[in-house]
């Protein structure tokens, strides 16, 4: 039994360190399309008025958020490093620095996707309340930029942040196994001691 059990932990934290790249990537890919379609359509910033699509300007406020969100995907991969370095893949007993770990790993990931989902939904609809996909759409034909009123990268997020926590789930679940064959093999050592004496 320990035998499968060793399998699937080693499995489950190299799942977690996947899952927190995922969202890594993810945090470096969702500025995409909105830099691909409104960034050129920004002429001053500073002036609103002056800017030939309405709503365009997302892409400015959504800079300081894509920011906090690449620190807390790379606080997400430090965070599943540390089953590595407490040896959550591989040891055969689990003690503080394991249980630490995984508890570091579950809350760090159910916290980031509370968060990131709060803003996620915020901006995407400020995008689809504010954005003039119509002067979007005349601005890319005249001046031959790319064109898109699709919501994907800000959609994805739940699949993203659902990979996450699944992943989570199944290293607290594997935690809960890990002590219950070690309450079974504390059991069976005391019963070979009782019957020894």
């Amino acid at each position: 039994m320990y035998k499968k059990q060793m399998k699937l932990q080693k499995a489950v934290c190299l799942l977690v360190l996947a899952a927190s790249v995922i969202v890594f990537l993810y945090a470096l890919g969702i500025m995409t399309d909105l830099y691909e379609s409104l960034y050129f359509t920004i002429r001053t910033p500073d002036n609103p008025k002056r800017n030939p699509v309405a709503g365009a300007l997302i892409y400015y406020d959504m800079q300081g958020f894509n920011k906090q969100f690449l620190h807390v995907s790379i606080g997400l991969i430090l965070a599943s490093l540390l089953l590595y370095i407490t040896n959550t893949h591989v040891r055969r007993r689990y003690y503080v620095g394991n249980v630490i770990a995984v508890a570091v790993n579950a809350v760090a990931n159910v916290a980031a996707a509370v968060w990131a989902r709060t803003q996620i939904l915020a901006f995407r609809a400020q995008y689809l309340s504010e954005v003039d996909f119509e002067a979007l759409k005349d601005f890319s034909s005249k001046r031959n930029t790319y064109y898109t009123d699709s919501t994907f990268w800000f959609d994805i997020h739940t699949l993203v942040f659902g990979i996450a926590i699944a992943v989570n789930v199944l290293l607290i679940a594997n935690l809960i196994w890990k002590f219950s064959l070690m309450r079974q093999e504390r059991q069976l050592l005391n019963a070979g001691k009782g019957a020894a004496a």
